[in-house]
């Protein structure tokens, strides 16, 4: 990972995360979609006036590459196929209503936050910022505190 970063940071100037991508991807939909609202939005304004498509940036490639990467991973050792991760008594609907909602959750907070928990651990560390290791001990801190609590919910004794 610290060869990746040094790398990124080298080739395309900017760190790594996933939520600027897709923010990049969502914006060039609406563009694409409805350009005058694209225009009246000045969030949205600000990233489809400049030269460059709001899709052609670092993140949106990183996150092809990504897709793309583990598609070929999982096809080079056998491991390709659809499969549902769930508990064993979740049924499939409710899994994927869950993931949904997760989604939509893990993307308003990235927003709000201005970025995502890897972007702020790798790119934070990387140049050496505060925030980026009390994030990084705040991730796997409350993480390891809340897979104790939730177990349960995944491991169901009979």
């Amino acid at each position: 990972m610290g060869l990746l970063i040094i790398a990124a940071y080298y080739f395309a100037g900017e760190g790594l995360g996933s939520s600027g991508g897709f923010r990049d991807v969502a914006v060039g939909a609406i563009d694409t979609v409805s350009h005058d609202y694209a225009l009246s939005n000045s969030y949205i304004a600000s990233k489809v006036t400049g030269e460059h498509a709001p899709t052609h940036t670092w993140l949106v490639y990183e996150l092809l590459g990504v897709i793309l990467g583990a598609i070929l991973s999982a096809a080079l050792f056998g491991r390709l196929k659809f499969v549902i991760g769930k508990a064993p008594h979740i049924t499939n609907k409710k899994r994927l209503y869950l993931a949904l909602i997760g989604g939509i959750l893990w993307g308003i907070g990235t927003q709000l936050g201005r970025g995502c928990t890897s972007g702020l651990v790798l790119s934070g560390i990387a140049v050496n910022s505060l925030s980026g290791y009390i994030g990084l001990i705040a991730i796997f801190g409350f993480g390891f505190v809340f897979a104790f609590i939730f177990k349960r919910l995944w491991i169901k004794k009979n």
